[in-house]
């Protein structure tokens, strides 16, 4: 028997403005994401990927339809409430969001010490842990400015896994970096997501890592088009993605 979804979302629908001027921006959304389980989202600009992203993050209100975060229904839910659901949820973003005024450990540290339960001790090792997890072992002392593009990025999704959350949402992670730097962050995310068991939401523009997805969903127009396994076929000239 399948377990229960992480997000379970069924005639989601949102719309902004009031009046004359409220426009319906997502249609009658329907999908479900699970445990370890990755799945990349595509679609041109304005379609809706980052409305629908902010709503499953707890950062807008959802306005009609039903959208599950846990079992929890998050329609009506009060802003306490949404705090608290945003709370299991890592965050990643193009822009990586460091503090440049603390070092990598300290920004990743910062995410632990949220979790008032958990000693500085114990977070320092935390934190130091997930650095050396993505790599950083050696760089963790160091500060924002003296790191690669990809560097950074790694900081934010360490900084993203350390509690590991059972839902991390990234938003286009890999634009501002190089090929190898995207291929390098995208496996590191991969792997992190299947030893912890988190379910990743992942929108991209970028073909070059559609083959990292379980599944892919397409939006276009406030609509989910398609809902698909991911089935990737190699051959010498790259990766080609087929969805069956």
């Amino acid at each position: 028997m399948r377990k229960e979804p992480v997000i379970a979302i069924k005639n989601l629908n949102h719309y902004y403005g009031r009046g004359s001027l409220k426009r319906q921006i997502l249609f009658d959304i329907n999908l479900e994401i699970y445990a370890g389980e990755i799945v990349i989202m595509t679609g041109p600009s304005g379609s809706g990927k980052t409305t629908l992203l902010s709503l499953i993050g707890g950062l807008r209100s959802v306005q009609e339809g039903s959208l599950k975060f846990l079992g929890e229904e998050l329609s009506g839910a009060s802003q306490s409430k949404l705090v608290k659901s945003r709370r299991k949820i890592g965050y990643i973003f193009q822009a990586h969001n460091l503090l440049g005024f603390l070092t990598a450990r300290q920004n990743v540290q910062m995410a632990v010490e949220l979790n008032q339960v958990i000693s500085q001790p114990e977070a320092v090792t935390k934190s130091e842990a997930m650095l050396g997890s993505v790599g950083l072992k050696e760089r963790m002392n160091y500060y924002p400015d003296n790191l690669s593009g990809g560097q950074k990025q790694r900081i934010a999704i360490a900084r993203a896994l350390v509690n590991r959350p059972p839902l991390v949402l990234a938003d286009e992670p890999t634009a501002a970096l190089d090929k190898q730097s995207g291929r390098d962050v995208v496996e590191i995310m991969q792997r992190l997501a299947k030893e912890q068991g988190t379910a990743i939401l992942l929108v991209t523009h970028d073909n070059r890592i559609l083959d990292i997805a379980d599944r892919i969903v397409e939006m276009e127009d406030g609509l989910l088009t398609r809902d698909a396994q991911n089935a990737v076929i190699k051959n010498d000239s790259g990766v080609k993605n087929h969805n069956s």
